[in-house]
């Protein structure tokens, strides 16, 4: 998929295995709050999963990133990321467009995304395009 807005040209793809360390670089670049799964083995087991780890890139680099997992029951995006300095370029709207046809041509009903709340932008983009906050649902989490 390519896109562009204005001079600013990316392209959509799924992540290679070795580039598993530049998807960790950018989601430092990116401020994300680190995970206990940030590691190249976990990112190299979701390009190896039924996931499909997408990214985008620019100028020979990544910049931008959004996991869509399906679990025969509905359909997952997480780690949406893009770089500072190619924010507000139309990467992240094109990242979610990507995953959601991806996970169209699983037969997803419903799709959830995983969004901090203590980022408001986060938000914001999320609401943008067409995602609301169910109430009434709380996220629960255990590392085993």
């Amino acid at each position: 998929m390519n896109a562009s807005d204005k001079t600013d040209i990316f392209l959509i793809r799924e992540c290679l295995r070795e580039e598993a360390e530049a998807l960790l670089i950018l989601w430092q670049a990116a401020g994300t709050s680190p995970s206990i799964t940030d590691t190249i083995l976990d990112i190299h087991r979701a390009i190896e999963s039924l996931a499909t780890v997408l990214v985008a890139e620019a100028d020979q680099r990544i910049v931008g990133s959004l996991i869509a997992t399906f679990d025969g029951w509905r359909g997952n995006m997480y780690r949406l990321a893009v770089h500072p300095d190619y924010r507000r370029r139309g990467i992240g709207r094109a990242l979610v467009t990507e995953g959601e046809r991806y996970l169209a041509e699983l037969g997803v009903k419903r799709i959830t995304a995983l969004v901090e709340e203590q980022y408001p932008w986060a938000i914001a983009f999320w609401s943008s395009v067409g995602y609301e906050i169910e109430p009434g649902i709380l996220r629960f989490f255990h590392n085993p």
